[in-house]
């Protein structure tokens, strides 16, 4: 505990924790289907498309729902929003796990829990600032982003093992009683605010979201970081949803993609561990976004021109590391420029951003690929130069007054 000004509490670690919990599950079902594309589409009669369309769904509807949910976060606070999201995804897990023999009931229970999304992941920043010091959140941002990630590989790593062995339906069924049993933890242990305070009296104020959108769209330098998250998550977005058409006309297998996938959201798990433990240590956001951003480019790059297999496991693992790590330190920044707009709205105002890009540069990849061979070497190239223009952007970011001048605590 601090020993001066105000005090944190050792709770606030399980607070993390048990909502670290409801994300990786949250992410795990949202990703189910990727890595078993063609076996499920031979299982319920419909086209791969149709498959695509249970994770595609989570975008979608996110672009409905993040608004509203960032509103509910801001009004009602931690335990109520995320407790929102942890039934939709609990309720509809265990509905998508009893009704797994049929399409439309699948989709109906995605598109229940893609509604949950929002009211969790739209949250990380609010529990870092209500449950931890400033020195400390971009690590619990961190933290709380890593859990994307690692529901994100546990999903495309597990799901095709798990499907082999047990077949669809049981899957469903195991990974619905899971949700449930996340649900009702989340529940059990969450609080929504430490008994006092991890900050001095004056940073516990914070506008209504609409008051915080005006003052969110006077800042320049928030709309730039939008731009850079436009791009910076649509592009991840776009990659690892179209890995395998990515490199299978450079003669890659699909294993091999599989694998180039893994290692570059891996990457982004270690990068999240490293890169805003640093940020905190020396509070800065600014050269750790930059640094990130410059790393990205180079990955993208070998990702999109690489022949050889080590190569290209090397670009993707820079990629990850790099792009990924990027996140959680641009939600903190954003709430700190932001400030004293709410958390919730600005966090989630930046996930839109990739979830809109990620449709336009999922459906712009596979238009604009070569209709010879498949390959998708050109638009690819496109993204690297808009990759390059969020970097030359985030070049003109400033630290914020919040971090520089405001309490070390």
């Amino acid at each position: 505990m601090e020993q001066n000004g105000p005090k944190v509490y050792g709770y606030r670690w399980i607070m993390l924790l048990v909502f670290m919990v409801v994300v990786i599950i949250n992410q795990f079902l949202w990703i189910t289907f990727a890595p078993i594309t063609a076996d499920a589409a031979r299982f319920y009669g419909v086209s791969d498309l149709s498959i695509g369309l249970l994770s595609m769904s989570f975008m979608l509807v996110y672009i409905v729902v993040s608004i509203p949910a960032s509103w509910v976060i801001d009004k009602y606070g931690i335990r109520i929003a995320v407790g929102i999201g942890a039934v939709f995804t609990g309720f509809f897990g265990l509905m998508r796990g009893q009704l797994s023999s049929a399409y439309t009931p699948i989709l109906i229970s995605q598109i229940g829990i893609a509604v949950g999304q929002p009211f969790i992941l739209n949250a990380i920043t609010k529990l870092a600032a209500r449950w931890f010091p400033l020195r400390e959140r971009a690590t619990a941002s961190g933290l709380g982003t890593l859990a994307m990630y690692i529901g994100i590989l546990a999903g495309l790593l597990i799901t095709p093992y798990i499907a082999l062995k047990y077949g669809i339906v049981k899957m469903l069924g195991i990974y619905g009683i899971v949700s449930a049993i996340s649900a009702v933890v989340f529940f059990v242990l969450a609080r929504e605010r430490p008994p006092t305070p991890p900050f001095d009296a004056e940073q516990e104020e914070r506008w209504m979201i609409l008051e915080g959108l005006r003052h969110i769209f006077r800042q320049r330098k928030f709309i730039w970081l939008m731009i850079i998250f436009f791009i910076g998550l649509g592009v991840f977005n776009c990659v690892t949803t179209w890995i395998e058409d990515i490199i299978r006309p450079r003669g890659f297998s699909a294993m091999q993609a599989g694998i180039t996938g893994s290692l570059m959201i891996a990457g982004g798990i270690i990068g999240a561990l490293i890169l805003p433990v640093l940020s905190d240590r020396y509070r800065k956001r600014v050269p750790f976004i930059i640094l990130a951003l410059a790393g990205a480019v180079l990955g993208m790059t070998g990702i999109t021109f690489a022949v050889q297999y080590w190569f290209l496991l090397l670009s993707a693992f820079v990629m990850g590391f790099f792009l990924l790590s990027a996140g959680p330190i641009g939600f903190q920044y954003g709430a700190e420029i932001t400030y004293p707009a709410p958390e919730g709205t600005s966090n989630g105002l930046l996930l839109l951003m990739g979830q809109i890009s990620g449709i336009i540069f999922i459906i712009g990849m596979d238009l604009l690929k070569s209709s010879v061979d498949g390959s998708m070497t050109k638009p690819l190239t496109g993204l690297i130069m808009l990759m390059g223009i969020s970097l030359i952007l985030s070049i003109k970011l400033k630290e914020s007054d919040l971090l520089t001048k405001g309490s070390t605590h």
